[in-house]
């Protein structure tokens, strides 16, 4: 539906303008409506609607005016419809001569009413038809543009034309933001530029379906883009099957580094694909050496456990640790940020596990202890820790409270995690004080399928990621995923993939190596 914006300073004129005719027959929905051309002009910057009907006389404002300042202040202003009576009908008409708008007398004809918003309902769609097969054709190129840089076609044409075609000066300094994914990448590309409205399309799509977008540091700070790229990772993952990984290059200067942009971008999202990990990745941390990234994971890890099990009291401690090492293993706090981002969606992650709402938490932390992208020093960094670990700590706490009735959620949170090792119903049920026939039934009614049916999908499920991302044997997979015996576990994956874990394996290894 297309908006339109009725305007005039008389409440009975406004009333019949919205009930003369069915506005739905003509593609058009009131979304507003102002009683004086100042009013409407902050409603159309605000809404911009695609159609205005507003009355010729108005105070402090016009109709006309009205026209004369969307037209100078918006980039596509809105199409007007004016209402004129007789005794402002010339004035009226020299308007309409200069194609400013439609015009219709007072008092209005229905039938001619409706003949206007037919013509306008038309000529709009006919230019947002126009307007889109323009832009498909320009991010077309732009895409065609990209591609033959970053795969290492040289020139000096092609680089002042991709910068043309970015509105880019040839000695910017660019960083690239690489997103993969298993979403369509057409739909992608758009969902990506949506979180840059306010500048020209720079994203492309590489021949693996990855989505990038080429952002100049003067226009989006380093702070700003992380912010983006955390935010992205929050709207595309709560949707989507595939782990989303967002790599962020380094920054360089000048279109001949598009090429070595997206190439770091590409390193960093292949990396964090074969390890089996998603989020928001730069390419400096992975660039740094083993021992400190180790020595920081080890710290992290120890300090997530002790806010999963509620252990407070060894919280300050173990921040204290934390930061230490990474204070004298990244110099650059955006380094140890991007750690403590993991840190934020390792927290959502189990927030969502417990049937709580991890955007809302999130929220409210931003809320009560700032924004992770605007803190600049390591002292402000540790208060912020701090306080994520206590309310991590205290809000997991509290929704382990809620769900300690509902036993069959831990039995299932304990398969998916323990489905590795060797699981029977009978042992499950002692361990959860549960009648084990009882429990098989339940475990069905909520998943949907047999106890032994979900563990083995979920060992095939692992499988597959440890086929596809690791070069280890197929018995030590078989091991690895719950099964002893590696001709059982060659059995059930044939069953449920219609393959055998060799040629699943092998096509994986045969893809394209940008695959």
């Amino acid at each position: 539906m297309m908006n339109v914006l009725l305007v005039d300073d008389e409440p009975w004129v406004l009333e019949g303008l919205r009930t003369m005719v069915n506005w739905g027959n003509f593609g058009f929905q009131v979304c507003a409506e102002a009683h004086s051309g100042i009013e409407a002009l902050n409603i159309i910057q605000r809404l911009q609607p695609e159609l205005v009907v507003t009355d010729i006389h108005m105070p402090a404002l016009s109709g006309l005016e009205l026209v004369e300042q969307s037209r100078k202040t918006m980039k596509r202003p809105p199409k007007f419809v004016i209402l004129s009576g007789y005794d402002h009908f010339d004035y009226a008409l020299t308007a309409m001569k200069h194609k400013v708008a439609e015009y219709l007398l007072k008092p209005i004809d229905e039938e001619e009413f409706e003949t206007i918003l037919e013509r306008v309902g038309a000529s709009i769609r006919a230019e947002s038809a126009e307007r889109l097969a323009e832009r498909r054709m320009r991010s077309f190129f732009l895409n065609n543009l990209v591609n033959r840089l970053i795969q290492g076609e040289r020139g000096e044409g092609l680089e002042r034309q991709a910068a043309e075609a970015m509105n880019l000066k040839g000695d910017a300094e660019l960083r690239c933001l690489l997103v993969e994914t298993d979403i369509g990448s057409a739909n992608l590309r758009e969902r990506i530029q949506a979180y840059f409205p306010d500048v020209t399309d720079r994203s492309f799509q590489d021949s693996a379906g990855r989505v990038g977008v080429f952002v100049p540091t003067d226009e989006c700070s380093s702070d700003r883009l992380e912010e983006i790229g955390l935010a992205m990772h929050r709207d595309l993952s709560g949707s989507l099957i595939r782990p989303v990984i967002i790599a962020l290059s380094d920054p360089l200067r000048g279109m001949g580094s598009i090429r070595p942009l997206y190439l770091q971008s590409l390193e960093v999202s292949k990396s964090k694909r074969c390890q089996g990990k998603e989020g928001l990745f730069f390419y400096s941390w992975c660039k740094k050496t083993p021992d400190h990234r180790a020595d920081a994971d080890q710290k992290i890890k120890r300090l997530i456990d002790s806010v999963c099990a509620g252990h407070s009291g060894a919280i300050d401690c173990q921040v204290e640790e934390l930061m230490a090492s990474l204070a004298s293993g990244m110099p650059d706090i955006e380094l140890a940020k991007a750690r403590i981002a993991d840190l934020e969606l390792t927290f959502c992650r189990r927030v969502a596990e417990m049937n709580g709402d991890p955007g809302a938490w999130m929220a409210r932390i931003r809320e009560r202890h700032g924004s992770l992208g605007e803190i600049k020093q390591y002292s402000a960094l540790q208060s912020y820790v701090r306080g994520l670990c206590l309310e991590a700590l205290a809000d997991l706490s509290l929704l382990a409270k809620q769900n300690e009735n509902n036993t069959i959620f831990h039995v299932i949170q304990f398969v998916d995690r323990e489905f590795h090792t060797k699981l029977q119903l009978r042992d499950l049920s002692r361990q959860f004080h549960m009648n084990a026939t009882y429990l098989g039934q339940l475990f069905k009614k909520t998943t949907g399928k047999p106890f032994n049916e979900y563990v083995n999908e979920r060992r095939i499920e692992e499988a597959k990621k440890l086929l596809k991302r690791t070069q280890i044997k197929i018995s030590e997979v078989a091991l690895k995923v719950g099964y002893p015996k590696t001709d059982y576990f060659i059995s059930k994956f044939k069953s449920h993939t219609g393959m055998l874990p060799s040629v699943y394996k092998h096509q994986w290894e045969n893809r394209p190596a940008e695959e």
